[in-house]
């Protein structure tokens, strides 16, 4: 090359060198090449590995789950079922006290109220055993969550006081199950 030629393209010599470093590193690749193939088949082989035993990991937490939700749903409906088992068998006593009752042969007045009287005490047993509590609202204010009014009658008490319960009212755990049917006191 002539001194013009190098002084005219002083920036080709950059792109010369640059193209000559990257045919270094491309003869050096080639040397290497052979090298690293081997470590990144190893580096594959243990990415798969890796990802074999992430798979199976998924695989196994998806049926466990799976098997969660079974047992649930199993918890559920036995519940669903049994639910009313402490309940029932709280009744079997009252159902007992009543044939006993029942089974007496020549039973008088006296006889029949004591049976009566042992079973309701055995069903109120039953019942607050199982979170049964009675409504008998006589004198309170009128509530028509846990009241029904069915009439309104001139009384001396406050206007919207139940004066009268015609039937008791019951709560189960505090959410009511029958209201009471009551009268109130009439405004004046």
């Amino acid at each position: 090359m002539s001194q013009e030629q190098d002084k005219a393209a002083p920036e080709n010599f950059d792109q010369k060198a640059s193209a000559a470093e990257v045919a270094a590193n491309d003869d050096q690749g080639a040397q290497t090449g052979p090298d690293t193939l081997p470590g990144l088949e190893e580096q594959l082989r243990q990415a798969e590995l890796l990802a074999t035993e992430h798979h199976d990991a998924w695989l196994r937490a998806k049926a466990e789950a799976e098997n969660v939700r079974r047992r649930a749903q199993e918890d559920i409906a036995k519940a669903a079922k049994f639910a009313i088992e402490k309940f029932a068998s709280e009744l079997l006593m009252v159902k007992d006290s009543l044939e006993q009752t029942l089974a007496v042969e020549a039973p008088s007045i006296e006889s029949i109220r004591e049976g009566a009287d042992l079973t309701l005490k055995n069903l109120a047993k039953a019942f607050e055993k199982s979170g049964i509590e009675e409504i008998n609202p006589v004198g309170e204010k009128f509530d028509p969550h846990k009241h029904q009014a069915i009439s309104a009658i001139p009384s001396d008490q406050p206007a919207n006081t139940v004066v009268q319960v015609f039937q008791k009212g019951y709560l189960l755990e505090g959410r009511v199950l029958r209201p009471a049917l009551v009268a109130v006191a009439q405004s004046a």
